[in-house]
């Protein structure tokens, strides 16, 4: 599981809360690709990178339609 991120990781890596992270999970916006040895989500790069790039990306188109 090298190339897996715990929660905390993933959530370093974004700029974000480990409770972002289970808020993404939650909502369908991030799978979980296994488990670690204590039973915790771990979650690949690229999802990770996806997630947040459709938060980021929702986030901004919002305030450009406030802002038109």
């Amino acid at each position: 599981m090298d190339d897996l991120l715990t929660g905390p990781q993933a959530a370093e890596l974004c700029g974000v809360s480990p409770t972002t992270i289970r808020s993404w999970k939650n909502r369908g916006k991030l799978k979980a690709a296994g488990l670690d040895e204590q039973g915790r989500p771990m979650y690949r790069h690229l999802d990770v990178a996806l997630a947040e790039r459709s938060t980021r990306d929702r986030a901004g188109r919002t305030y450009g339609q406030h802002g038109a």
